[in-house]
């Protein structure tokens, strides 16, 4: 499923509580400079790819997700290395390091998770 940049922002909101009103999910995306119409008319597109749900509440709609987050990130994420990396990790890893993206705190966990995959029968 193709989820738009500002779709996703939507989608984070409800991921991070749902159901939640299209008046809260406007609310929590205040800091955008986003309309009530501009808002409304993402909720719709995500109503309309499957994206969420949505049910009535007396005057008003509840919007759930239905596209699960963790699957569009993995989505996303393959789709990336794929399109820029040829579907590899480690010229990612590469990328990052030349270009002075990690820190300390990101080689240490690197290197932890090598480790558990070096352990892994």
């Amino acid at each position: 499923m193709q989820v738009s940049d500002a779709e996703a922002q939507v989608m984070e909101v409800l991921w991070q509580g749902h159901p939640r009103g299209a008046d809260e999910v406007i609310a929590a995306l205040a800091g955008t400079g986003w309309a009530e119409p501009t808002v409304k008319t993402l909720l719709n597109r995500l109503l309309n790819k499957g994206a969420i749900a949505a049910r009535k509440d007396g005057r008003r709609y509840l919007y759930t997700p239905l596209l699960d987050r963790e699957r569009w990130v993995q989505q996303q994420s393959e789709g990336l290395l794929r399109r820029l990396f040829g579907g590899r990790v480690a010229p990612l890893v590469a990328h990052f390091s030349e270009h002075g993206k990690l820190s300390a705190a990101d080689v240490a966990e690197l290197k932890r998770l090598v480790s558990e995959l070096d352990d892994e029968p």
